[in-house]
């Protein structure tokens, strides 16, 4: 992503007049629900998210989330009641085998298909699932929900005759009342098939509740320290003070190069943050504007600085398809010669930082762009991919994309979109064995985030199993910027399949891309005491401290993590001892106990 705030993105008006928005809560209500799921009020209660989805196009759909939750019928066992036409289409319950289903028919419009009447409430956050098959070929089916105030895309999906495909999506509502669910397609020569369908909803309070007991769940592990004597009996009351030396989950924030000549930015950034990624640095624009003359000084500079740190860096990028962003040489250049230029290009910044960065975003948006392709060919990007991974077998290979997270109505990188541009890169001769990863920018517009499309965009895409991270996250200007900064971050970092995040935030005197952190002498802007409050809440929390029990034991939920202990009792033989824990994630249970003796 480019510093340059003129950089091309889709209108934000294209959000904003399709979808709707809850309006921001106040600041006093999320601060009393957080309060309140935080200390475990009313969590037994609610009802679980499921993280689950299925990107395998299976020969029966699997059983509805939620049982159903609010659908009548969801899996058809009692004909077609509950449904109905929606536009032109002829319906009909049909079973196959054991399973029984919907089917519209005779479509003419995209939008003729099968419908349920629902009520739908305000400041309800809704997930929704279905399973979707066609009568021929491989076509996308949206699901949509009309209201009183328009329609909203709950989630899109690419369906296939023969076979059933999960959809997963989901929305809310900035108003109270009834809506239509119907599914759409432009292909209107195919019948739409539909089973299992689910629409879940839940309080905001709920929602945080999940975003709390994941992070229990996947970020934390309950640690059991007893402190004993020489003798090993147990020290009741002694002291014990817990400190974070280093947070595991990769958490940081883009550089650019001032931060080489201002010891404040640096201060303020290193005091904070685990990773980064440089803003342009790295790009092809930047080390070779000019062809045959490639300058690594700046980012060699700022790699011996995030070493220095102790702070991982992602390499970003080796390719952008934005056909806006290639030097003016580069598009002088004939196929043959551009070929060359790539190769050359791919074999020197790789191998000059390999094994010095965790991961290459190897092409960048390349959903939204196909600027080497309509060069070089369509296996263009899978080509990169194979090189790259010749060259750097280690690192994790990067899709780099924005709006697949962040807005439903975009349907260049829907998840769908997303998965099926893997599979191609994947499906390339030698491909097969590709350490991929996945990339979401995360550049969020000014209206409320649809919270529940991004779970479940995450959701699908983790059925990969490919590692996800939020790459350049940033909230466009606006009267509840760090407020919805603050949502995103904590759904993104809740989520138990999210492995690292990034901030798309480096400082420039003039302003950064969207979104400020600080000010120019380094105070906190709101958007970067959200960031403060979230690593000190939730993601790197500082310290633990209390006494032992009894038996000698001290309890305490630590996130992951590398800690000093220090033990003190003054009946002890050494009053104090110090010694050093690494918290690491539990397996085989939700929460590993970890014992710890310290012979005092």
């Amino acid at each position: 992503m480019a510093s340059d705030p003129s950089e091309h993105r889709p209108p934000e008006s294209i959000e904003d007049e399709v979808e709707s928005h809850t309006p921001a809560p106040t600041p006093s209500r999320e601060r009393s629900s957080r309060a309140k799921s935080s200390l475990g009020f009313n969590i037994a209660n609610t009802l679980s998210y499921d993280y689950t989805a299925s990107i395998e196009c299976l020969a029966s759909p699997q059983k509805p989330q939620y049982n159903g939750g609010v659908i009548q019928n969801p899996e058809l066992n009692e004909g077609l009641k509950g449904w109905s036409t929606f536009g032109d289409a002829k319906i009909e319950h049909r079973t196959l085998g054991n399973n029984k289903f919907i089917v519209a028919n005779s479509r003419v419009h995209p939008h003729d298909s099968v419908s349920q009447n629902l009520n739908l409430e305000k400041n309800k956050i809704y997930t929704f699932s279905a399973w979707i098959q066609v009568s021929k070929g491989r076509i996308p089916v949206s699901a949509v929900f009309k209201t009183q105030t328009g329609q909203i895309l709950a989630g899109s999906i690419f369906a296939e005759s023969s076979c059933w495909s999960m959809l997963k999506g989901g929305f809310t509502v900035d108003a109270s009342g009834s809506a239509q669910l119907y599914f759409e397609s432009n292909n209107t020569s195919v019948d739409i098939w539909v089973d299992s369908i689910s629409l879940q909803p839940f309080t905001e309070k709920q929602w945080m509740s999940h975003q709390d007991q994941a992070i229990e769940k996947t970020r934390k592990t309950k640690v059991r320290i007893q402190a004993v004597d020489s003798q090993g009996k147990p020290l009741s009351n002694a002291k014990i003070s817990i400190k974070l030396k280093k947070a595991s989950f990769p958490f940081g924030c883009a550089i650019n190069k001032n931060i080489l000549y201002n010891n404040a930015y640096q201060n303020w950034f290193t005091s904070r943050f685990t990773v980064t990624v440089f803003e342009d640095e790295m790009k092809w624009y930047s080390t070779e504007p000019s062809q045959g003359k490639v300058d690594y000084s700046v980012p060699d500079a700022m790699l011996q600085f995030a070493k220095k740190n102790n702070v991982l860096v992602r390499g970003h990028n080796v390719f952008w398809d934005d056909p806006k962003y290639q030097q003016g040489w580069i598009n002088s250049l004939s196929p043959t010669d551009l070929s060359k230029a790539t190769t050359d290009r791919i074999n020197s910044i790789m191998s000059r930082y390999r094994g010095e960065v965790i991961g290459w975003d190897v092409v960048n948006e390349n959903l939204h762009f196909n600027f080497f392709e309509s060069k070089l060919g369509q296996n263009a990007s899978a080509v990169f991919y194979n090189l790259a991974q010749k060259i750097d077998g280690t690192s994790t290979l990067f899709l780099n994309e924005y709006n697949t997270i962040e807005n439903a109505r975009d349907g260049d990188s829907t998840p769908a979109k997303y998965l099926q541009k893997l599979r191609d890169i994947k499906a390339f001769p030698g491909n097969g064995n590709l350490k991929l990863g996945i990339g979401l920018e995360s550049h969020f517009s000014s209206a409320a985030p649809n919270l529940a499309y991004m779970r479940a965009s995450i959701d699908t895409l983790a059925a990969t199993n490919f590692p996800i991270w939020l790459t350049e996250v940033d909230v466009q200007r606006g009267p509840y910027q760090a407020q919805y900064l603050e949502q995103i971050l904590r759904e993104a970092h809740s989520h138990p399949k999210v492995a690292g995040i990034v901030i798309w935030s480096a400082w420039k005197p003039q302003g950064c891309y969207r979104m400020c952190l600080t000010d120019n002498n380094f105070k906190n802007l709101p958007t970067g005491n959200v960031v403060d409050e979230l690593l000190a809440g939730r993601i790197a929390i500082k310290s633990s401290a209390g006494r032992t029990d009894g038996n000698g034991f001290f309890e305490a939920s630590l996130s992951h993590g590398l800690y000093s202990v220090k033990i003190h009792h003054p009946s002890a033989k050494n009053s104090s001892l110090v010694q050093k824990l690494n918290v690491v994630s539990s397996t085989g249970a939700d929460n590993q106990t970890l014992l710890m003796r310290f012979a005092a």
